[in-house]
């Protein structure tokens, strides 16, 4: 398997959460040793009226419970959009080994734009990161879902 497997599952998150009327972001979390997903969710912040329910965030929290640890040493983490401040200070204290995203957010993305969270002396612990998986496929997911909103108003 590789990365644009699991960036396909990701999307396929991502769209069911568009279906719920969240924006469209999905994410995994794989254990490459053994190739098995731990977790995959989309976001649901509307849904569970919680703010900090991103897709990453709720890998984040099942892969803990699922494995009964709160450092996550040795995942990687699958995300369809460019993780926010939140998330990558939440990656970095689970100790996330790897992140793979997908599409670029240059307004509210912190790994490549904005405060560049994994670069900072804040950050406790730096994934690998491997950006722009099925970049326009992640990319269109949200733009299409942004462009049905603003018709819809």
């Amino acid at each position: 398997m590789n990365d644009e497997h699991y960036m396909r599952q990701c999307i396929a998150q991502a769209q069911a959460a568009s279906e719920r009327g969240e924006v469209p972001v999905g994410a995994l979390i794989l254990d490459p040793a053994t190739g098995d997903i731990i977790a995959r969710t989309g976001n649901a912040p509307i849904g569970i009226c919680d703010p900090t329910a991103h897709a990453e965030i709720l890998a984040l929290r099942d892969a803990a419970d699922k494995t009964g640890n709160y450092r996550l040493c040795g995942l990687t983490l699958y995300v369809t959009l460019e993780p926010c401040t939140m998330c990558a200070g939440a990656i970095s204290n689970a100790r996330i080994n790897r992140v793979v995203y997908g599409a670029s957010d240059p307004k509210g993305g912190a790994v490549e734009n904005g405060v560049q969270f994994f670069d900072s002396k804040s950050c406790h612990s730096k994934p690998k990161i491997t950006s722009g998986v099925l970049a326009a496929q992640c990319g269109q997911l949200l733009k299409d879902f942004f462009k049905r909103r603003r018709a819809h108003g």
